[in-house]
């Protein structure tokens, strides 16, 4: 099985990588505490790829990244992945996460593709596939699901 993405349609992309990055910063600065960790590689309607860099403060013991840090990345691909399709629904709020954690992560920074499964008026479901930069094989394979505020 190899990772790859298929970048979504441009022209029915509600936010810009900018605007995204923006929002991220100034309504979840939380996910900073340890610098620019989580970069926003590409987004559009229905999917977007993030970057995680890998860090110190992401770490378990045995030296490779830990479960959390993986459920953050694959949450945050959701969350980026429903804004760019939907504009800033900021109280777009997650309602499930499942992942399964498949291999060990390399020493090295990850890779979330995030494709939108379904999109609704009430609720919108992802897959996401985690993988180590620079190696196709698949550490985590997430699912999500994420309630939309009334107004979408």
């Amino acid at each position: 099985m190899t990772a790859s993405f298929i970048p979504s349609d441009p022209d029915k992309t509600l936010m810009t990588i900018p605007a995204l990055e923006a929002l991220l910063q100034r309504d979840f600065p939380q996910i900073y505490a340890h610098g620019p960790l989580y970069t926003i590689l590409a987004a559009g309607h229905g999917s977007s790829r993030l970057r995680l860099a890998y860090h110190d403060s992401q770490l378990r013991p045995g030296g490779t990244l830990s479960g959390p840090a993986m459920m953050t990345l694959a949450d945050l691909a959701l969350y980026v992945a429903v804004l760019a399709s939907l504009g800033p629904v900021t109280l777009a709020v997650t309602t499930n996460l499942s992942i399964n954690f498949l291999n060990k992560p390399q020493p090295c920074a990850l890779i979330a593709d995030c494709t939108l499964i379904k999109i609704g008026k009430r609720l919108a479901v992802g897959d996401v596939r985690i993988h180590s930069e620079g190696d196709t094989k698949l550490v985590a394979h997430a699912t999500g699901t994420y309630s939309l505020p009334d107004k979408v």
